[in-house]
């Protein structure tokens, strides 16, 4: 029998845990009772299912037990945290009359956003992993295709800000959402090329970074703790802004060029 290490599937664990929370706590909520407090209440344990995401892969390479069960763990565990939850989120906090058009289009884009991250997460662990591993290596610096928890991130953050600020009328947010599920959709499974944390480089001195850092920290906690809405919104779509532009300089670059090659889109198979 193989020996399944305890401590990285633990951490996995937890993560999924919080998916299947979310998921329970939105189903028990009715039509039109969702309040931006318990919507940002679901929102902050995405983000700390998405932080449990980022150790267990990490904690796993550092103790050496990587797995062919941890990695199918994963990756189920993100479809249900990731893939599933947000989407049922979404669905409750946009009050819409049932049986009407808008309804179905709002649930078939849903269903869309689901889909594509499933097939997202297939595809990374045929093709994006080395054969035998499923595990990504720790020099990859960019992913194919939008990461699932950056994709739930970016649905959520939308969603909590449209639904606080109360901006637009049911309808108009219901459209955006749904331009969203569907925009979502279509980069997770497509050949664009996003960044990973892990990869990021930086020539500045120690020290430096040290200052930035700690500024960097004053205005994100101030940020979360006062306007997480807003703040929520411009660092998930900021990183979703910087990887396409980064994409798109590669495009305007040409082939031939050695700048940013990493972020060259793959050709479809």
């Amino acid at each position: 029998m193989k020996k399944i290490n305890l401590v990285p599937n633990a951490i996995t664990a937890f993560g999924l845990s919080c998916g299947l929370f979310v998921i329970f706590r939105s189903a028990m909520i009715g039509l039109g009772e969702m309040t931006p407090e318990i919507l940002t209440q679901l929102s902050g344990i995405l983000l700390i299912a998405a932080l449990a995401d980022l150790l267990d892969g990490a904690v796993a390479r550092a103790i050496k037990a990587e797995s062919e069960f941890g990695g199918f763990f994963d990756s189920m565990a993100d479809g249900i945290t990731f893939g599933v939850a947000p989407a049922i989120m979404v669905i409750k906090s946009v009050t819409l009359p049932p049986g009407t058009e808008l309804s179905y289009l709002f649930v078939m884009a849903a269903m869309v956003f689901c889909v594509c991250g499933i097939l997202r997460l297939v595809r990374y662990n045929v093709k994006d992993v080395p054969a035998g591993k499923l595990l990504p290596p720790t020099e990859k610096v960019t992913f194919t295709g939008l990461p699932i928890p950056a994709s739930a991130a970016l649905l959520i953050s939308l969603n909590l800000f449209l639904m606080t600020k109360a901006l637009f009328l049911i309808e108009t947010q219901a459209y955006l959402t749904v331009f969203a599920l569907l925009l979502l959709g279509y980069l997770m499974v497509s050949r664009l090329k996003f960044p990973s944390f892990k990869g990021l480089r930086f020539k500045v001195h120690s020290y430096r970074v040290v200052v930035l850092t700690a500024i960097a920290a004053v205005f994100l906690f101030y940020g979360l703790f006062h306007q997480f809405a807003l703040s929520f919104l411009i660092l998930a779509w900021g990183y979703l802004a910087v990887s396409l532009t980064l994409s798109f300089i590669r495009l305007l670059a040409g082939r031939k060029s050695k700048t940013l090659i990493e972020f060259e889109p793959e050709d479809d198979e």
